[in-house]
């Protein structure tokens, strides 16, 4: 995939704080980014604040892995996109790449299943369809586009 493929989620520049003993964005952070263009994301849906508030509903995240592809620096322009792979009623699993705005390079990408969950239990629980329609249609839109290879990874060290 190349950044022209999948819209661009959120921009977000790489912080002072944010830089290791590397010299470099510290994966703690890569996390936090990723976890702030999900959000964004979620509003986009109608997963939003006041969605979670009036429903007594939320999401958790059940799952993620990240892949670190490339390092970026301070002050680097990350642009984030995201694809849904799969959904169901009760589940979203998003594949996001972090892209640097201006090389293009891909930094990083994240993989995540994300479960609706009704906060009384809590336990999980069907999305409404107006959010399930906002998925199908964003899934639509990107469903001619080939797996990413990083999705479905699985870690280890591979023996020969």
């Amino acid at each position: 995939m190349n950044e022209a493929t999948l819209p661009v989620l959120h921009q977000q520049p790489v912080l002072t704080d944010w830089i290791d003993y590397n010299g470099h964005m510290n994966v703690a952070y890569y996390v936090l980014v990723f976890d702030q263009s999900i959000d964004v994301f979620l509003d986009d849906i109608g997963l939003h604040r006041e969605y979670r508030d009036s429903s007594n509903n939320t999401v958790y995240v059940l799952e993620t892995h990240v892949t670190y592809v490339q390092e970026v620096h301070e002050g680097d322009p990350l642009v984030m996109s995201v694809q849904v792979l799969d959904y169901d009623h009760k589940r979203i699993h998003l594949f996001l790449e972090m892209r640097h705005r201006d090389k293009g390079f891909l930094a990083a990408t994240s993989e995540q299943m994300i479960l609706h969950i009704d906060k009384a239990g809590p336990r999980a629980a069907a999305m409404p369809d107006h959010i399930q329609a906002a998925l199908k249609k964003s899934f639509d839109e990107t469903a001619h586009l080939p797996r990413p290879p990083q999705a479905g990874a699985v870690i280890g060290i591979r023996r020969k």
